[in-house]
């Protein structure tokens, strides 16, 4: 449940429409998109530098800025970012596009649980026995558990939870024990948020 926490955790659709490619001579392909002509992304001039590609997008110097922008108010518009990064809002809207097809990026708002009930969060530590992603999938399918990751060092997984209370942190322990490839678990009780930031920039 991870990308920008100061905003709304709710995944945003985005409504694409083309009409025709046309040439362009030497300057590549153009897409008429809702009025405007975009460069084709297939013909967008390439960076100087290596450039690394996750599921097919290209994480060129221009994305990694949108995707900054982002990281810093996940709530502005297309027109605002394509004023930061140099691109008409028609061209930022297809590159948004194609980063959330990719799972590159996540638009989301994220809430305090506390303000909203949920009374208790923790951290619990898990050691497992037998085959690890299956263990690690059998606790994310729990209903409670928000955050899932396979570790390295004493525990297996670290499993983050949120509870209306004590009983019902006590009821998502009990289901998580009654794992057959979890062995034990350990739970560090959150008292007090000092900080949380997912505004980390690119690499």
């Amino acid at each position: 449940m991870r990308v920008q926490y100061l905003g709304i955790r709710c995944f945003a659709p985005m409504e694409m429409s083309f009409s025709m490619v046309e040439p362009m001579g030497n300057r590549g392909n153009r897409t008429r998109f809702r009025g405007e002509y975009v460069e084709d992304p297939v013909t967008e001039q390439a960076e100087p530098g290596p450039v690394r590609r996750v599921n097919g997008v290209a994480l060129d110097e221009t994305a990694k800025r949108i995707i900054e922008v982002l990281q810093e108010d996940g709530r502005l518009s297309y027109a605002a970012i394509g004023k930061t990064v140099g691109l008409s809002e028609a061209a930022v809207r297809q590159r948004v596009q194609r980063l959330l097809e990719a799972g590159v990026v996540q638009v989301v708002g994220v809430t305090d649980p506390m303000t909203l009930g949920f009374n208790r969060q923790a951290m619990i530590g898990v050691r497992t026995t037998g085959e690890l992603n299956a263990a690690a999938d059998a606790v994310s399918d729990l209903p409670g558990v928000e955050y899932v990751v396979i570790t390295a060092g004493s525990f297996d997984l670290l499993v983050e939870v949120v509870a209306e209370d004590d009983d019902k942190l006590l009821a998502i322990l009990a289901d998580i024990r009654a794992i057959d490839s979890v062995e034990t678990t350990e739970t560090f009780l959150y008292l007090k948020l000092r900080k949380q930031t997912y505004a980390w920039g690119t690499r």
